[in-house]
């Protein structure tokens, strides 16, 4: 059985820091590691303190989205702070969405949620469609050091 659920959720936006996926999405070892070493450096050079400072809540973001023709990969948070140097400002569309949640290891939660989504759920459901645009995973880390996540993809009812 499927486990996800169909939710309404108004227009957001999240301010991020992304990088243009090279990565062959057949290969997804090689597209996590590429998102892996992103996130690393965002660690190392900082910016992921400034996002994490400029934040409203604890949620993380990783979005997926193309832009420009181009698929692109973003550590975000919502923020009503500018970030100067930041990527850019993603917006969400007012819309139903997919709604896909678990539990797991912090380092691998949004690619298993990312990936449970669209190879599981989002292949098996005939009645909505993605509609492209931007899609997200969010996650939370709990007291037990694992973390809470849910992924979010647009979808219109077919």
């Amino acid at each position: 059985m499927l486990e996800y659920t169909l939710e309404h959720k108004t227009a957001f936006s999240l301010v991020g820091y992304g990088f243009t996926i090279q990565a062959d999405f057949q290969n997804p070892q090689a597209l996590i590691a590429e998102k892996n070493e992103f996130w690393q450096s965002l660690k190392y050079d900082g910016r992921f303190e400034k996002l994490k400072n400029s934040a409203k809540n604890e949620l993380e973001w990783s979005v997926n989205e193309v832009y420009q023709g181009q698929p692109w990969n973003y550590f975000a948070v919502e923020t009503s702070k500018t970030i100067a140097d930041a990527t850019r400002i993603i917006e969400f569309p007012e819309s139903e969405y997919i709604v896909v949640s678990g539990n797991g290891a912090p380092e691998t939660l949004f690619d298993e949620l990312t990936y449970r989504a669209f190879g599981e759920v989002l292949s098996q459901i005939t009645d909505y469609a993605y509609i492209g645009g931007p899609n997200a995973t969010y996650r939370k880390l709990n007291e037990d050091g694992t973390a809470y996540g849910e992924f979010w993809v647009p979808v219109v009812k077919k």
